[in-house]
């Protein structure tokens, strides 16, 4: 592959860095892909096998200086993986996501991993750029050093405020198929069911975490308020949960998806006892910095972050990310429904085709329009048989995630799982 991308660059007259990309088969045969005139995002996978910075070789060639080394004074050691964090949804065919970096944490770096971002908490995904968040590069001897490694690494990561491929790409280095390096395009489909699994459950450590961290920052904002009243020392500030004759108890309700899930809590003299789906369990903790918890669950002893932002509830533990939203009956007795006969964007975009105008009858899964985001591209498409009464923008329009694309009367039989 060396010779062949060293001669491509020749045949054309090529003078300074660029990427050649080749697709190679497990029998050592390779086929052109394209070149590219900059070094590819993949480079630091390069770096680590060679031990070289190609960036600073790039400037000093375009100083006018020599190549630091010749091509066999370079040598390859061990084996490096690349993992890009991308703001998309893999549930919802990887559709870009944009929105508000709430949280964000990497694994700390080392000679054996690095850390390429370019956001911090705080910053904004926007439709205008490349959805890309982080690269995790990582090094090991060999190919099952470098999986575990990534796979330590990913279960570290963090990401609340869009929609992220972390627990995706957590699956991929997870399947044997993978470690070995059996891989070609086929490798998501053939794995999908592991991939891509349905959602399950909140397990009820998670819960429990939600519910220690709610009581926790209670009592630590209590505290606060406490410490700036007239009467600091008032009982009116405790949330120990004492009562007259009587034993403390708070109800903590979470929605887990479709399913309401009520926690309650009893309080005793050195933490709470909680009612869980699975059963009661006694259960303490403390309260660190960015939602990090220490806690004791039924004797186990879990560490955790969790993460709120308004009713949303986000768990990190063990690996793997849980989210919740606080369940209020009276603002859920008070909403009102929305959707019917609308069609709203899935994502923020811009209006790349216009299929129908109004008026127009349609058949049950007839396109009638293309957005455009972040180099990719999603069909609108009928959920049923019905007619288009209105068309709310136009091709070359900026339309953002949830608006009202194109109003819609079904006369038919919804498509099953269609986006509306």
């Amino acid at each position: 592959m060396g010779k062949a991308a060293v001669a491509a660059a020749k045949a054309v007259g090529y003078v300074g860095a660029g990427t050649v990309e080749f697709i190679a088969g497990q029998d050592g045969k390779f086929h052109f892909m394209e070149m590219n005139t900059r070094l590819q995002v993949e480079h630091p996978v390069t770096e680590m096998i060679a031990r070289q910075d190609l960036v600073e070789w790039q400037f000093r060639v375009a100083s006018g200086e020599t190549l630091p080394l010749s091509q066999d004074q370079l040598r390859i050691h061990g084996h490096a993986i690349e993992a890009r964090v991308y703001a998309e949804d893999p549930a919802r065919g990887f559709l870009p996501s944009t929105g508000t970096l709430r949280h964000l944490r990497f694994p700390a770096e080392s000679p054996d991993l690095r850390v390429e971002t370019g956001v911090r908490p705080g910053d904004a995904v926007s439709i205008h750029y490349d959805a890309m968040i982080a690269k995790l590069v990582v090094w090991g001897e060999d190919r099952g050093e470098a999986v575990r490694r990534m796979a330590a690494a990913l279960a570290e990561t963090q990401v609340v405020g869009v929609a992220s491929n972390v627990a995706f790409l957590s699956a991929v280095v997870a399947q044997p198929d993978f470690a070995k390096g059996q891989l070609d395009t086929g490798f998501i489909p053939r794995h999908e069911a592991q991939l891509l699994p349905p959602p399950q459950p909140v397990p009820d450590d998670a819960l429990a975490l939600a519910a220690i961290h709610a009581l926790l920052a209670r009592a630590e904002t209590a505290a606060l308020r406490a410490q700036s009243s007239g009467d600091p020392h008032s009982p009116w500030h405790s949330t120990g949960g004492w009562r007259v004759n009587d034993v403390g108890r708070h109800a903590l309700r979470f929605r887990d998806g479709e399913r309401v899930v009520a926690v309650m809590v009893h309080y005793l003299k050195d933490g709470w006892r909680l009612d869980l789906p699975g059963g009661a369990i006694e259960a303490r903790g403390s309260l660190g910095t960015d939602g990090d918890i220490a806690a004791t669950i039924g004797g186990r002893t879990l560490r955790a972050t969790v993460v709120r932002g308004g009713n949303d509830i986000d768990v990190f533990a063990d690996g793997h990310r849980w989210r919740l939203t606080v369940d209020d009956p009276l603002e859920a007795s008070t909403a009102t429904e929305h959707g019917a006969g609308r069609l709203t964007a899935p994502m923020p975009g811009k209006v790349l085709k216009l299929l129908v105008k109004a008026g127009d009858a349609v058949k049950r899964g007839a396109p009638l329009m293309v957005l455009e985001a972040m180099k990719m591209e999603h069909t609108i498409a009928a959920p049923a048989d019905g007619t288009v009464t209105a068309v709310n923008f136009q091709v070359g329009e900026q339309v953002s995630e949830g608006a009202e694309l194109l109003a819609f009367e079904a006369t038919g039989k919804t498509a099953k799982g269609k986006q509306t």
